[in-house]
């Protein structure tokens, strides 16, 4: 038995060697994880991030570019630090800040890269960028953020900003990480897709003191980032800076549209921001300060902002009286101001005459006609089923809803029905005396300026709208804009009727808006006065011009300034004049709207 001992011994190392021989083998030869998982702790994987695509105006010139700006990212397994006092000082840090940043970048990914230093400069990074070899586990990441040659337009190009934890959330096609940057709105966040381009990736063999010893594997498995897409936007450059030089200062808004495509040639929200301080390193603390501060510059005034349309809506009425037979152009009604107050002017008046001198005691009698057909004998009732016919033909102008156009929050503002009334008064308790004051644009009516403006192209095309919009082409191509932006609306008026509307608009700047008159060159318009609970009424103005070949719709208001024909006709009829002649002929207009003194 004791002769057996040595065999069993040997048998029994011979074995145990096999096994280990057996499971070395596995592990080089057939299970090749122990090398990938080395290959890992050697191989730095980078996100190559796209430059976001370029923003043109209509004629070509640059309002959006990107600037490189870089962000030094930590590992939190790599990273080391001997002397905190030298890196503190050389990375311009306090050790609360480090000590914040190493503790969010743990809690996210023990080996994932986080940010340590978001949006470096240039100058900055240069200055440190030699210090990086001597710290394991710090690399820098390049990315890029907009720029604007000039501080325009901000309410609709939008801004950028670091995606949050809701919108990772949303995001299904897993395309985004944290720290990414998405728009946030304007068109930076309606064309997002088409900005942002594709991430590409490359990786980097790196020693042990996470010094980069060039690609790994030649970049076989690196992929290249793909620029985002540019974009010609329908703006035009030298309207918008003009509009918003002559509305500084002031509440309001101005939108421009070209109405035989819906284009936006001007959209300009009063107050406004310098576009370029919601970029870079203080984009946290200058969104917070405009965020705060009591003038809203940051609120989109054109598209949502809600006002009564005032005496514009006139013009609405007039349409739908004539298309429903209701209304002819010798349909007169005295001017009778015990039933609404109005200003002087002949009396009686036709229709012509109601819309040249807009009175109000006219649409009064023109509306009741229009709600009260007598299809019921009950009073009532008969306003009712007059209400909400009257209010599906007002929709189709646009009214009522949101327009569509390629922003986001846009409002739809309101055109009451029946059931609001019901609501308010009860079922059966309510009739014309009621709802008047909708005759004339007033009441539980609320409209955008952006509706506005589409509602004054409108009338410039006879009938007819493009959903307005931002983007003119996606590339350079027009067809890869939306196909809602291509597609004609029509408000189911028949186009003989906007004649006499044309004619009187045009008449009407010699009797509300002469201010607004320009020599040699016919517009047509309509003055307003938005009524103001908590304040001084807001000064409303549309036009279209040229009359007979219409290039250019247009709607302002401007908040707390009166009268219709003083401060929206001139800054209106200025910037019509802008557009279509390239100079002004009336510095002494341009001097009374820039000074705002809206008095006289």
């Amino acid at each position: 038995m004791n002769d057996q001992r040595p065999v069993v011994i040997i048998i029994f190392i011979f074995l145990v060697g096999l096994v280990l021989l057996t499971k070395l083998f596995l592990i080089q030869v057939v299970d090749d994880s122990f090398i990938k998982k080395a290959e890992r702790n050697a191989i730095q994987r980078v996100v190559d991030h796209p430059y976001r695509g370029l923003v043109y105006d209509r004629t070509g010139k640059l309002l959006v570019y990107n600037n490189p700006i870089f962000d030094l990212m930590l590992v939190p397994k790599e990273f080391q630090v001997g002397d905190t006092t030298r890196f503190l000082e050389i990375f311009d840090i306090t050790k609360e800040q480090l000590i914040e940043s190493y503790t969010a970048a743990r809690k996210y990914s023990f080996v994932k890269p986080s940010p340590l230093i978001k949006q470096i400069s240039t100058t900055d990074f240069a200055r440190i960028q030699d210090y990086l070899i001597d710290y394991p586990g710090l690399f820098i990441m390049t990315r890029a953020v907009r720029s604007y040659p000039l501080p325009i337009a901000s309410h609709a190009m939008g801004y950028i900003g670091e995606i949050n934890a809701g919108q990772l959330e949303r995001d299904t096609a897993k395309y985004y990480v944290q720290g990414d940057y998405v728009g946030l709105s304007g068109m930076e966040r309606f064309y997002e897709k088409e900005l942002r381009g594709v991430k590409g990736v490359k990786y980097k063999m790196v020693n042990v003191r996470g010094v980069d010893k060039g690609p790994f594997k030649d970049g076989e498995y690196d992929t290249a980032s793909v620029a985002g897409s540019n974009i010609t936007s329908t703006i035009h450059l030298e309207l918008q800076r003009y509009g918003e030089m002559l509305m500084n200062g002031k509440r309001g808004s101005v939108v421009a549209i070209e109405p035989k495509t819906g284009e936006i040639l001007a959209m300009i929200s009063a107050p406004f921001y310098d576009p370029n301080s919601l970029t870079g390193a203080d984009f946290s603390k200058n969104y917070r300060a405009l965020n705060g501060d009591e003038s809203k510059p940051l609120f989109n005034r054109p598209i949502m902002a809600t006002y009564p349309p005032g005496s514009i809506f006139k013009i609405v009425q007039s349409l739908i009286g004539l298309q429903d037979g209701i209304l002819t152009p010798e349909t007169t009604f005295a001017c009778n101001k015990s039933l609404v107050a109005c200003h002087n002017h002949p009396s009686p008046s036709d229709l012509f005459g109601a819309i040249r001198n807009s009175c109000n005691p006219y649409f009064h009698q023109a509306y009741r006609q229009i709600i009260n057909r007598e299809i019921s004998s009950n009073t009532f009732e008969d306003t009712k089923i007059g209400l909400n016919d009257w209010r599906e033909k007002v929709l189709k102008f646009g009214l009522g809803s949101p327009l569509g156009v390629d922003m986001t929050n846009e409002k739809g503002g309101s055109i009451p029905s029946s059931k609001l009334y019901d609501k308010v008064y009860g079922e059966g308790h309510w009739k014309y005396s009621t709802i008047y004051s909708l005759s004339i644009g007033q009441g539980e009516m609320l409209v955008t300026p952006l509706q506005m403006a589409n509602l004054a192209a409108i009338f410039a095309n006879k009938g007819f709208y493009f959903t307005p919009h931002l983007v003119k082409s996606i590339e350079g191509d027009p067809n890869q804009i939306p196909v809602q932006y291509r597609t004609k609306h029509s408000v189911g008026i028949d186009a003989k009727h906007f004649d006499l509307i044309q004619n009187a608009m045009a008449e009407a700047l010699y009797g509300t808006a002469n201010r607004a008159v320009i020599q040699d060159l016919v517009i047509a318009g309509k003055t307003g006065t938005a009524q103001n609970p908590h304040g001084e009424d807001h000064s409303v103005f549309v036009a279209f011009a040229p009359k007979n070949n219409p290039t250019i719709a247009i709607a302002v208001y401007v908040e707390n300034a009166g009268w219709g024909g003083r401060a929206a006709a001139s800054t209106a009829s200025l910037m019509i004049e802008k557009y279509i002649r390239g100079e002004i002929s009336r510095p002494a207009l341009q001097e009374y709207v820039l000074a705002g003194n809206f008095i006289y």
